[in-house]
């Protein structure tokens, strides 16, 4: 099996934005949230909020998403950024084994507020934030070192540095070229959400930089947000001290 790159996020954390990015190198295969199509939308919907008669999917489950997962790195090498908490049922060791893994963070009181903007009702079961530290601490304790982490007010910050740091890390060559695109991209040809309507700054950029907020801050978000907020701030805090750091 060829390369498995996975990187590991939360919802609204910049990472499609990265994605996007890993998309313009041309030398790997990019997966969009494969394990999520199946949390949402596969024939057994996992997500809190499904109710009977939403959308689902027949045949789309998380063993057919790893199945076809493998058999393109049969092929070629493969990047997939997702979240974990789709799969926090499946985190065994030989699973784990297959992946060369890392990490995507941002500060909760960003990626909450936007999930609310989007989703007034999301579920906190469905914000990551506790998932993804579990996941982070079980592959520290089998490996003996941590996995590398991004987070994402660095990478918009110094997107070069941040990139070239992330591909020595996970073991892949530096693409400088990839940092840039032109305007106009389809960023929801790959997105099975929606019609990929989370992502229409995504479509208009031109490289990774910070997009201008259009939605609430935490202050003026409602207590059910702000309480949120509050317990998902030290699992942030806990992956945040084994951030990357560049010059």
């Amino acid at each position: 099996m060829n390369r498995l790159i996975a990187l590991w996020a939360v919802p609204r954390s910049t990472s499609t934005a990265f994605e996007w990015m890993m998309r313009q190198r041309g030398d790997l295969d990019c997966l969009h949230e494969p394990f999520g199509e199946a949390w949402y939308q596969g024939e057994d919907p996992l997500w809190p909020r499904y109710r009977e008669g939403g959308t689902t999917t027949p045949g789309l489950s998380i063993e057919s998403v790893w199945q076809d997962i493998r058999s393109r790195a049969a092929e070629r090498p493969v990047f997939l950024k997702d979240f974990p908490h789709y799969i926090n049922h499946i985190w065994t060791p030989e699973f784990l084994s297959h992946f060369t893994h890392a990490f995507l963070i941002r500060d909760p009181a960003k990626t909450i507020t936007s999930m609310y903007d989007k989703w007034p009702d999301f579920d906190e079961l469905e914000v990551g934030f506790p998932e993804q530290r579990a996941l982070f601490d079980l592959l520290t304790a089998l490996n003996g070192t941590p996995p590398p982490v991004i987070d994402s007010d660095d990478l918009l910050a110094a997107p070069t540095e941040m990139v070239e740091a992330f591909c020595k890390a996970v073991g892949i060559p530096f693409i400088e070229s990839a940092l840039t695109w032109e305007a106009g991209g389809d960023p929801s040809a790959h997105s099975w959400w929606d019609g990929g309507s989370f992502h229409a700054n995504l479509a208009q950029s031109t490289g990774l930089v910070a997009q201008p907020r259009r939605y609430v801050d935490l202050d003026g978000a409602p207590e059910r947000v702000r309480r949120v907020h509050r317990r998902m701030l030290p699992h942030y805090e806990h992956l945040h001290q084994h951030r990357i750091r560049v010059e």
